[in-house]
């Protein structure tokens, strides 16, 4: 008898009056915005400006989401085109089945049409976004825990999650969560990849390529635990050779990389520390002139000759009232003489 287990909500979707809110649709749309405002603030940091990660983000998000779906489809397509399936479900993408590895591929091409057209260099802008990919993962995940799908093996330890759908081949019982796992994975990849960009100052696409190295090892041994259905090349599921592939597609970017391009991008984004307009002109002017005062600089030509005009006309009245008093007393003393 389990005497701890996490329990499985009875049901995926939550209802707002006539409006169905289902909760994979709902983690993968929170962990977006996280993704987003994370890589906002990395981007600004990084000398770029404001709202510029979301504005690429209208581009990578869909494609990211249909090479997810894409991926899912052709890696499964069992479970829509089999006998007794309807194809028409290969488009029910909020019933699940979302492949993480056609998301970023699809998704990085979004991203460069977007850094395309913004004249933005696209591995400047995979560093800045990469730990935000990594939370909206570890967020998104949670949708598995929703449609109770993506399990690992049969276990009665305290953590185990409660399946109850007898769906699908589902046998209800007690099991690995491996969405959990996956999830706490993907805040620690997100963790190291901050903590690595502070320490190395990692530039040209290598903070990107550490999360996904960082990934891949932890999806390979997670992926190893599941049973749910899935292609098995020489006795390991597809998703294991691919994690291999990928982590090793990854290291060897780090290496050439680092040789070829050491440091990090001066410029991620162009004009964004240029000034926007003459009120910064003036403005700078104005401390420029501030600060020679406080020093006791004299004032250079220029900025005698851009004197107010009634400044000049005070010293010459000035002028004038002293010559009319020294000729005063050069006449005084002409007739005392």
């Amino acid at each position: 008898m389990e005497l701890a287990y996490i329990p499985s909500p009875s049901s995926g979707v939550l209802y707002l009056g006539p409006v169905p809110l289902r909760g994979y649709a709902f983690c993968i749309i929170i962990g977006v915005f996280v993704a987003v405002w994370l890589g906002n603030k990395r981007w600004i940091a990084r000398g770029g400006r404001a709202g510029t990660v979301a504005d690429i983000a209208v581009w990578a998000v869909p494609f990211g989401l249909i090479g997810g779906r894409l991926y899912h489809v052709i890696t499964d397509y069992q479970l829509y085109f089999s006998e007794g399936r309807d194809w028409v479900d290969a488009f029910k993408i909020w019933e699940g089945g979302l492949g993480i590895w056609g998301a970023i591929a699809l998704g990085a091409l979004g991203a460069w049409i977007g850094c395309r057209r913004r004249g933005i260099p696209l591995p400047a802008y995979a560093d800045a976004i990469a730990p935000g990919i990594a939370l909206a993962q570890a967020i998104g995940r949670w949708g598995n825990w929703f449609n109770q799908e993506l399990y690992g093996r049969a276990t009665d330890v305290p953590w185990a999650v409660e399946i109850t759908s007898s769906s699908d081949g589902r046998v209800p019982g007690t099991y690995h969560p491996t969405f959990l796992y996956e999830s706490l994975w993907c805040v620690g990849v997100a963790l190291l990849v901050i903590w690595a960009d502070r320490r190395f100052k990692l530039g040209h696409g290598r903070a990107f390529a550490l999360y996904v190295a960082a990934y891949c090892a932890g999806r390979f041994w997670i992926e190893y635990m599941r049973v749910d259905e899935a292609h098995h090349v020489l006795g390991m599921r597809l998703n294991n050779w691919t994690s291999i592939l990928v982590f090793l597609l990854a290291v060897l970017y780090i290496v050439l990389s680092a040789r070829k391009r050491p440091g990090r991008e001066d410029t991620v984004e162009p004009g964004a520390s240029d000034g926007d307009g003459p009120a910064d002109g003036e403005k700078k002017a104005d401390d420029k002139k501030a600060d020679a005062a406080e020093e006791g600089e004299a004032p250079s030509a220029k900025e005698r000759a851009d004197a107010p005009a009634e400044d000049s006309g005070a010293s010459t009245d000035s002028d004038a009232s002293t010559d009319s008093e020294e000729s005063k007393d050069g006449a005084g003393s002409a007739k005392k003489g």
